[in-house]
């Protein structure tokens, strides 16, 4: 499961003054429909460079994350998330 969840699986840190978390794209399921992008209301995410295997430009993180979920809330595909953590999870 390890090399075959990097490739599918993209993680970006995320701290903010509420906490901290990771925001995770599994690029595998990421359509490129930029629902993410569209919506996100700091404009955090912009569609990548590089393709996945089907040709699609998923999301990456350019900064700004504030931990919404909004991007999570409108992917049709669930292929956005975040991890929250908790503070005794550092």
């Amino acid at each position: 499961m390890g090399k075959e969840n990097e490739k599918a699986e993209k993680c970006w840190i995320v701290k903010t003054k509420k906490g901290k978390g990771n925001l995770c794209v599994i690029t595998k399921r990421c359509k490129g429909c930029g629902y993410c992008i569209e919506f996100c209301p700091v404009n955090a995410l912009e569609f990548s460079e590089k393709t996945t295997d089907k040709g699609y430009h998923p999301p990456e993180m350019v900064g700004g994350c504030i931990l919404c979920g909004r991007c999570e809330k409108m992917c049709p595909e669930f292929a956005i998330y975040l991890k929250e953590k908790k503070n005794e999870e550092e």
